[in-house]
């Protein structure tokens, strides 16, 4: 269990890293409430983005996007109402992205990030 929240914590760092370098700024992490946990929220432009980061070292349960399950999204979604209205911020646009995190044998990250996922 341990091991694969130390997987977790790295492959959430290295999506914040691949966001960032693509030019978006992370508003904040791990934010929690009630219903779980949001990895990463993101604002790119006038877009507010909820992340979801599924990092896997191999695909013996599946590719890391499909372990984002219908009642994931779901709960994702109840937790962005949440955020935005703790919040107190106004945002005219709001998605919902996946970023797929393969990790080699040679510990070597192979990055996707689907926008818009959901």
């Amino acid at each position: 269990m341990a091991h694969n929240l130390a997987l977790g914590a790295h492959g959430e760092d290295l999506a914040a890293r691949y966001l960032t370098d693509a030019g978006m700024e992370i508003v904040d992490r791990n934010w929690r409430s009630r219903y779980g946990e949001v990895d990463l929220i993101a604002a790119e432009a006038d877009w507010l983005v909820f992340v979801e980061v599924k990092t896997r070292r191999g695909l013996g349960f599946g590719s890391p996007a499909e372990a984002v399950t219908f009642s994931k999204q779901r709960r994702i979604r109840l937790l962005a109402v949440e955020w935005l209205r703790d919040s107190g911020r106004h945002w005219s646009r709001v998605r919902f992205d996946v970023v797929a995190i393969m990790v080699n044998r040679a510990g070597e990250p192979q990055i996707e990030h689907v926008r818009d996922a959901f």
